[in-house]
């Protein structure tokens, strides 16, 4: 039996793409959610965490009225030929807002895991606070990132209903794994639909073997 991979890789492009664009917007956020006294920040904080709730084709639908044809952000973006829907482009859209608290509830909880008196000694010698998040925060909440990377890589790489609303099942495109095993399973062609889910399994334990194995050595105490 041929088997086809294109499936499997457009999930990892996708995961990968989407954990990257997360972990530059996450960092900023979460230290924003974690150090903020702005009567906005519970708003914003339930905002953020509202994917971990809805059902998955709720955001969907949403993201499809806004991403749709006759919508305000389709009239501003097709002038330049730019479209959401159906497209691999919108597919890493919606990813990214439907695996936002993913990333940004680990890294809220690393920052504020770090000691106050490392944060004030940093400030008290004169350090930026943009040189106390990367020479001081950063450093101290590397499990915490690790965290927000491996959650994030899983959700996008195993989302259904967000990634069925926004990009449908064309082959090459928007046709990723977990859409690819629903459409054989529909087909009732169960062996193609095993191919892709044990190989998924399989790439997938790898992954996060291979990556707590070496936060275990490397953050085990000296």
């Amino acid at each position: 039996m041929s088997y086809d991979p294109t499936p499997l890789l457009l999930s990892f492009e996708l995961a990968l793409i989407s954990t990257a664009i997360l972990l530059v917007i996450g960092v900023p956020l979460a230290w924003w959610l974690a150090f903020s006294r702005s009567r906005v920040q519970p708003i914003a904080e339930a905002l953020i965490s509202m994917p971990l709730v809805l059902p998955p084709t709720v955001l969907g639908f949403y993201l499809l009225l806004l991403f749709g044809r006759g919508s305000w952000l389709w009239e501003l973006l097709d002038p330049w030929g730019i479209h959401l829907v159906f497209t691999f482009e919108g597919l890493v859209v919606a990813s990214v807002i439907a695996s936002v608290p993913f990333m940004v509830h680990p890294l809220q909880s690393g920052f504020r895991a770090v000691p106050a008196s490392l944060v004030e000694a940093s400030y008290t010698l004169g350090k930026s606070r943009l040189t106390t998040l990367l020479r001081v925060l950063l450093p101290n909440m590397k499990p915490a990132l690790l965290a927000g990377v491996i959650l994030t890589f899983a959700h996008v790489v195993g989302e259904f209903g967000v990634v069925l609303m926004i990009g449908g099942s064309i082959p090459g495109v928007t046709k990723v794994a977990s859409i690819a095993i629903y459409d054989e399973v529909q087909a009732l062609n169960f062996g193609a639909a095993n191919m892709h889910a044990l190989i998924l399994f399989a790439v997938t334990f790898a992954v996060l073997l291979v990556i707590y194995g070496v936060n275990r050595r490397y953050f085990r105490p000296l």
